[in-house]
């Protein structure tokens, strides 16, 4: 097969140029990502040795080498792992992030400053083109395991690459980088220096559990530098606090977050007895972009006795903990375990609730000692978290205690439920909420009015999950949850209500326009009544308080499932002009249906009023501009 070149496609062009033309703070990190992958390399192949007995691979020596030329000014990244096949080049190598490369350069653009933009880098796993920054040209030569045939893959980050086969490729990856002229003025970026190379090792590197050798390269007495292995290799999860600096700890979360920040907390944990094992866990400080996706990759890298196993293991934390990264290394499970056996094996099962409440006792810590970590950690994982107060009913209270809202009173933060039911008026039994798209459509929500006009404090709700777990909860140490915009709600009385024979004479008065309205408007609402939550909007739209929300029931047709159409409650507020006219117009009128248009305008105003759409908008802006005509 003869050497082919083929274009980026633009996106991807657009990509190669902002890494050639650096977006990162600190172009030492290339290394970081060239050992990382050949590190995954060598994983891979013990991994698929051990499972496959007719794979024939040598695995006696793994590791990483680091090759220097200096008077060629080259620098190659040399694994002896899983190695890629031609395809496997083209798909993985030639199209960069083939899956969201659109959206990551939006959200680059995007990004403030050189740390945001090198979270998304590390976050879209594009680490590979990171060499251009330092290289003018990139040459990769693979050849798969269980292959014959290598494959050399070449470009100079100029909108083409190359593909050509190999015969006599060594099994593995090697990455060789064409370094750009070396800088007189800045000797401390000159990767074709061997202290420079053992020094970015060092730093990113040197808890790699494969060896990373130097070869090549003279060292700063002019001696040849030889072959040196240069990390330790020391497995920082089965390591004391003590023996571990938090910048060690910091650099492995890089690795195997694939995410530039520091994490915003690291957990430890080390299990004895009949079953071991050692965690190593750590929140990010970030949410990642697709974290809601439906093929978010989530799950911790699971060891047996220091051999990897497999990446992304599921069964080790709940799906709300989704966003937790970090490594577990058994000590008495299976090499050869799959992940269908995982979600059977008690042992896992045992591990996924203890690393459960140890994540979740670690946020409670946060929460009560470190209020700011806290509000970090809530504003960019609240939404998954509440997910388990759903999925997760042992778990329920724990996640209750760490649950955090805003409120109609906490305009400068959140509150617990705790906090809230603790600053409760005594004559107040329920504890009220809202759902709804975002804070400024529910602050103007009708549902708000009496609340808001009597001083009662009301949780704001405005993700997704919200209309779920309210449902699922039901209650908080004795007290209801209740929605502001389901059911009949009973404020108690103020000094200006109305006596108990006032309301019902009002009752009286309105009981003919009511039941004609229930009538003219059956198509739409079950039931049309005197509403005591309005004091500004002419009507509002409420549900039974057994029955679905309409958010509730979009989301569930999103899902693909059936939901029959549920028809809600119209409330008038009887103190509104529009509705007083109303009625003394129905009362005037032997034959009132002249009224129609007036009772359906109501309706769809109590529609929008909640950010719904009309039925039939062309109707209703038709009817809203007869009504304005007659007024001029």
């Amino acid at each position: 097969m003869p050497t082919e070149t083929f274009e980026f496609q633009v996106e991807a062009r657009q990509l190669l140029q902002l890494m050639i033309h650096s977006v990162y703070s600190n172009k030492d990190v290339f290394l970081r990502e060239l050992v990382s992958n050949a590190s995954d390399a060598l994983d891979k192949l013990r991994l698929a040795a051990l499972r496959d007995d007719t794979l024939d691979a040598d695995v006696s020596d793994l590791h990483i080498e680091l090759e220097i030329d200096q008077d060629a000014r080259t620098l190659t990244v040399r694994d002896n792992g899983i190695g890629m096949s031609y395809d496997e080049v083209g798909q993985l190598i030639g199209t960069i992030a083939n899956s969201g490369t659109a959206e990551f350069l939006r959200e680059l653009r995007e990004a403030q400053d050189a740390a945001g933009a090198e979270g998304l880098i590390g976050q879209f796993g594009v680490g590979f083109y990171s060499g251009f920054m330092v290289a003018d040209e990139v040459t990769l030569l693979t050849r798969r395991a269980g292959e014959r045939q290598g494959t050399r893959w070449t470009s100079r980050g100029e909108g083409t690459y190359t593909l050509e086969p190999v015969d006599d490729a060594p099994r593995g990856t090697s990455v060789t980088l064409h370094l750009k002229p070396a800088d007189p003025d800045n000797q401390l970026h000159d990767y074709a220096s061997v202290w420079k190379i053992k020094e970015i090792v060092k730093r990113y590197s040197d808890f790699i559990t494969w060896p990373i050798r130097l070869v090549g390269g003279t060292g700063d007495e002019g001696e040849t530098a030889g072959s040196q292995t240069l990390n330790s290799m020391k497995a920082l999860w089965a390591r004391s606090r003590e023996e571990v600096s938090e910048e060690e700890y910091h650099e492995l979360y890089k690795h195997i977050g694939h995410d530039w920040r520091e994490p915003l907390e690291t957990i430890q944990l080390q299990a004895e007895g009949t079953f071991e094992y050692q965690a190593l866990l750590f929140v990010p400080s970030h949410a990642p972009h697709d974290l809601f996706n439906q093929n978010y990759r989530h799950g911790l890298q699971l060891y047996v006795k220091r051999v990897f196993i497999m990446d992304d293991c599921e069964a080790l934390l709940p799906s709300y903990l989704r966003f937790v990264k970090g490594v577990v290394d058994a000590q008495d499970l299976s090499l050869n375990v799959s992940r269908e056996i995982l979600q059977q094996d008690r042992h896992i099962r045992m591990m996924q609730r203890r690393l459960t409440k140890k994540v979740l006792s670690s946020v409670k810590n946060m929460m009560t000692e470190d209020t700011e970590r806290y509000a970090t950690l809530w504003r960019e994982f609240g939404a998954v978290l509440k997910e388990g107060l759903v999925t997760d009913p042992d778990n329920r209270d724990a996640l209750l205690a760490v649950t955090s809202f805003t409120t109609t009173q906490g305009d400068d933060g959140t509150v617990t439920l705790r906090q809230y039911v603790e600053r409760m008026p005594e004559e107040q039994d329920d504890i009220y909420y809202i759902t709804g798209e975002s804070r400024e459509s529910i602050d103007n929500s009708p549902h708000m009015e009496a609340f808001r006009e009597r001083g009662i404090e009301v949780l704001l709700l405005t993700d997704p999950v919200d209309e779920v777990w309210v449902d699922a909860v039901g209650e908080y140490e004795g007290k209801r949850l209740r929605s502001v915009a389901k059911g009949e709600i009973d404020l108690g009385a103020r000094e200006d209500d109305r006596s108990e024979d006032e309301k019902e004479q009002q009752a009286e008065a309105y009981a003919g326009l009511l039941g004609w309205m229930r009538e003219r408007l059956q198509e739409d609402v079950k039931e049309v009544r005197l509403s005591t939550r309005l004091t500004v909007s002419p009507a509002c739209l409420v549900a039974d308080a057994n029955d679905l929300t309409p958010a509730l029931e979009n989301m569930y047709r999103a899902m693909g499932q059936e939901v029959p159409r549920t028809r809600r409650i119209l409330e008038l507020n009887p103190d509104h002009a529009l509705v007083k006219g109303l009625n003394e117009a129905y009362g005037h009128r032997e034959d009132p249906s002249d009224l129609t248009d007036t009772a359906e305008l109501l309706y769809s105003l109590a529609v929008l009023a909640e950010g719904g759409r009309p039925k039939d908008p062309a109707r209703f802006v038709q009817l809203m501009a007869d009504r304005l005509e007659r007024t001029l």
